[in-house]
């Protein structure tokens, strides 16, 4: 693992706080809240660390807030009442610092347990520079005229991220452009992955899970990227040009896009159908 020591004043800043236990994290009022459809019983908070060698560090804390007892008691029954999201979410992280996969940096967390087990938990860590493949990567794609070594770089860079994160055993599960970030910085290109609350190591059918990775960074990523660079990132992912190879991956991987493709529709012609009713009342 890479030397990242955090900045000081971050702990620092923490321990004012009270963000180093549950009580305080869960007391706290301060920062930005980042409302964010289906967030469910999670709660989703900006920090800005005021001083330190890195003024104005941003963090970002999640608290994961007591589920419906229903559901708790169904963790429990099912043997799952030691699940807890920010500790999970915590360890990906480390584990993929040690390995060098390009993401945040943990700071702290914590949980409270009770007769059910894990009952509230938070999980804080840094932010990382850049905005989501998803956001701008269209915009970035028309700068660079689509094509070009800048467009090669960035295909290249995010196979090789990809490439590393599924090395390390782990699979995210959801690997969209939403959860890629690029940064620019002196004319080199910078990429993390982020949101790891679900990432895990699969112990068996691993080509699946892998698969299921790769849809969905292609369902997601600008369509003119898809059809000009696609192929491109496949062979460096997989670092071979046999054919056969490449023709299994991208099959299944097909296979996958168009399941997507189908659920999406289905959710828009069911929210079109609701919305015609609502007008015709």
């Amino acid at each position: 693992m890479k030397d990242h020591p955090l900045d000081p004043a971050v702990m620092d800043f923490i321990h004012a706080n009270g963000l180093d236990t549950v009580e305080g994290a869960f007391a706290y009022r301060g920062g930005e809240d980042l409302s964010k459809p289906n967030l469910g019983h999670r709660r989703r908070t900006r920090l800005c660390v005021p001083d330190g060698e890195q003024r104005g560090a941003v963090l970002f804390m999640k608290r994961y807030g007591k589920l419906p007892f229903a559901k708790r008691l169904w963790r429990w029954v099912t043997g799952r009442r030691s699940l807890c999201e920010a500790g999970r979410e915590f360890e990906n992280i480390c584990a993929l610092c040690r390995a060098e996969v390009p993401t945040m940096l943990p700071v702290v967390w914590g949980a409270e347990r009770d007769l059910l087990g894990v009952s509230r938990s938070y999980v804080i860590v840094t932010a990382v520079p850049g905005d989501a493949l998803e956001r701008v990567g269209e915009e970035f794609m028309h700068r660079c005229g689509g094509e070009g070594e800048t467009m090669e770089q960035l295909t290249d860079g995010l196979s090789d991220v990809v490439r590393r994160l599924h090395g390390t055993g782990f699979v995210h599960r959801d690997l969209y452009a939403s959860h890629v970030l690029l940064h620019e910085h002196k004319g080199e290109i910078e990429l993390n992955l982020i949101d790891l609350a679900r990432a895990f190591r699969p112990c068996c059918r691993r080509f699946r899970w892998r698969v299921k990775d790769l849809a969905q960074l292609k369902y997601s990523m600008p369509p003119l990227w898809v059809q000009r660079f696609w192929e491109r990132f496949l062979r460096n992912y997989l670092l071979t040009e046999d054919a056969a190879v490449l023709d299994r991956w991208e099959r299944a991987i097909a296979v996958k896009v168009d399941e997507m493709q189908c659920r999406q529709q289905r959710r828009t012609v069911r929210r079109n159908g609701k919305a015609a009713s609502c007008e015709s009342r």
